[in-house]
């Protein structure tokens, strides 16, 4: 999308401002569809530093990661502009890659698509 959805700005706001990983959303960016939970993106650059900082190749990325790095928004400040999906698959055919979940950023001017919820698929 050129112009971000605004009630999906809205969706990204109220995540940051609860701070809150209980929203499910699925999105269809650059014809891939990503499914899975949001998380503020504070939590979610804490967690992908916790996963690189217990490699060996990657440990030295995990600063920049670090939820102190993250850009400071003053309150009321600019509106999101990026979802940061935790426990999400790529859907592809009738399997989610990966199987245990992944950590995936996304522009939310790139949505061409999204509805709620965590979309479910078959391993079978």
């Amino acid at each position: 999308m050129s112009k971000p959805d605004e009630l999906l700005v809205d969706i990204s706001a109220m995540v940051e401002s609860a701070q809150s990983n209980q929203m499910s959303l699925t999105v269809v960016v650059g014809g891939a569809v990503i499914t899975g939970r949001l998380a503020p993106e504070a939590v979610w650059r804490e967690r992908v530093s916790e996963v690189l900082k217990d490699s060996d190749r990657l440990g030295p990325f995990s600063g920049v990661f670090a939820a102190d790095r993250a850009e400071a928004r003053p309150e009321g400040g600019e509106a999101p502009t990026y979802l940061h999906f935790h426990l999400a698959r790529i859907l592809q055919g009738s399997i989610g890659i990966p199987e245990t979940g992944g950590m995936y950023r996304v522009a939310i001017r790139d949505v061409s698509a999204w509805t709620v919820g965590d979309v479910s698929y078959s391993d079978h």
